[in-house]
């Protein structure tokens, strides 16, 4: 056995980020709610920032002008920490606010807002007054019903359990002898099919089911119009209904097309996922973190939606306290919470800043469509609005990122003005979203009795002067949901 012990010298270069730097770039990233709360939680962490209202900050800036961040050093500086030299420039100066600024009055916001409420604790009381109660689950429902079946408590709480294993649309999540294996009580596997079979007799119809066959089924009655073609086509030639091969179902069970095309527009009148009639609805309520409008010259100008974005200042009372000499504990501990906060009104303010440039700049270079719709959308690469603006083409992402505009023509994401493009006959650069309203388009007006196939529609699009691969046509058709062309065919 031989040991060897030998040195090795190894150069590498890494960029480390400090975490204030870190942190400065999530605040650029947060959309205007994520913001809201971030900085609520920082009031109830933070016990030397507070919150002024519009009318203490219109106060205190009257006061002391002096003591406020000149709006126009920071338009200047973007919050990055990406680049040649690492912007490690653009962060010295949130770097200097640990040293002695004066302690009286750093306030945050953009500018008082005159509509702001006084009071936030009304507004609060107002959203939780109009907040929707619980809705009843699925398992809920089921339960209830349940309960009214006269059956053995060994029946019965199998069946609870059965129905706590339903998912979300409203079928089972596992096998049934699977779920016997795991049900923690011996029970017969006949036991357990007849409790199922209780189950799948309640309200919504197709609950229970084992498979989206099953779930069908469950729905068909002898009230049910052609109940006879549907039971028979949904048994045996579901995955033939949904490739479109009709004449094939046509000749292995002797109906007419005619019959079958009823028998499966009268199938759509059932319901493939019964339990999703009770999830929450989660509508995603959307608040544009930035509005457009135009000026009187006929410019589109940009302004950030800040109303509700609380305006933040240092508590007098602990740079009082400061002052007054207080143990070395006691002054680190007031200094550190005093540069934390100034740090995160001066990120605040930076985002600001990045925020509204990167708008303006995206909404400089869309007027066409904002003027005449989506289908006029220029090809646009973020890397575009990073040299326009000056900074890093990170910087730009984590702007745009989950981030809204309320515009003329609606509320868009940012990210949706970005998007690259292709080079007509005529050389011409035009936008993907414009090829796909194309094709759309082209799709909607064929002949759905013989519907035009991939490589149909790569010639149809070359007669408007796209000259696209067959490849990239079959991409956008099914990124677009838009079947192929057997099954858009017409019977």
């Amino acid at each position: 056995m031989q040991l060897n012990v030998s040195q090795q010298m190894k150069m590498s270069q890494q960029m480390k980020l400090a975490p204030r730097m870190i942190q400065s770039m999530e605040i650029l990233q947060l959309p205007l709610m994520a913001l809201q709360e971030r900085i609520e939680q920082e009031l109830a962490e933070n016990v030397v920032l507070e919150q002024s209202t519009a009318s203490e900050t219109d106060q205190t800036t009257d006061a002391a002008p002096t003591e406020e961040l000149p709006r126009g050093e920071v338009e200047e500086r973007e919050l990055n920490a990406g680049g040649e030299e690492n912007n490690a420039s653009d962060f010295e100066r949130l770097v200097e606010i640990s040293q002695e600024w004066p302690e009286d009055n750093y306030t945050s916001g953009s500018k008082p807002s005159s509509n702001r409420m006084d009071d936030d604790s009304d507004r609060q009381h107002d959203v939780m007054a109009n907040a929707a109660s619980r809705p009843q689950t699925l398992h809920d429902y089921l339960l209830e019903q349940f309960h009214y079946f006269d059956c053995d408590p060994l029946a019965r709480e199998f069946g609870e359990y059965l129905i706590q294993n339903l998912d979300h649309n409203g079928r089972l999540q596992s096998s049934l002898p699977e779920i016997v294996q795991v049900f923690g009580k011996p029970i017969p596997l006949e036991q357990a099919e007849e409790t199922l079979q209780m189950i799948q007799k309640l309200d919504p119809p197709g609950v229970g089911a084992r498979d989206l066959k099953e779930c069908l089924l469950l729905q068909i009655t002898e009230e049910t119009p052609l109940h006879d073609i549907l039971r028979t086509v949904i048994s045996g030639h579901l995955d033939d209904i949904i490739q479109n091969r009709l004449p094939l179902i046509e000749r292995k069970t002797g109906y007419s097309i005619d019959d079958i095309k009823a028998a499966i527009e009268q199938m759509k009148t059932l319901n493939p996922f019964p339990g999703r009639g009770f999830e929450e609805e989660h509508v995603q309520s959307v608040t544009p973190d930035l509005s457009v409008e135009k000026d009187d010259s006929g410019k589109y100008v940009v302004r950030l939606e800040d109303e509700y974005l609380p305006q933040l200042r240092i508590s007098r009372r602990y740079t009082k306290l400061l002052q007054r000499n207080p143990d070395q504990a006691t002054k680190d501990f007031i200094r550190k919470k005093i540069e934390s906060a100034k740090w995160l009104i001066e990120s605040i303010e930076q985002r600001y800043n990045t925020l509204k440039k990167v708008a303006q700049a995206i909404v400089d270079y869309q007027t066409e469509f904002l003027d005449n719709g989506p289908e006029h959308i220029v090809p646009l690469k973020m890397q575009q609005i990073a040299d326009q603006v000056g900074v890093h083409v990170t910087t730009v992402s984590r702007a745009v990122d989950d981030k809204y505009i309320a515009t003329p023509r609606g509320v868009f994401a940012l990210k949706r003005f970005f998007g690259g493009g292709t080079t007509t006959a005529e050389g011409e650069e035009v936008a993907w979203d414009i090829i796909r309203l194309k094709l759309k388009e082209i799709v909607d007006n064929e002949d759905k009795k013989s519907p035009l196939s991939d490589d149909a529609l790569v010639e149809e699009l070359k007669k408007h002067g796209y000259n696209l691969a067959r490849r990239t046509v079959t991409k956008y058709r099914q990124a677009m949901n838009i079947p192929s062309s057997r099954q858009r065919r017409e019977y």
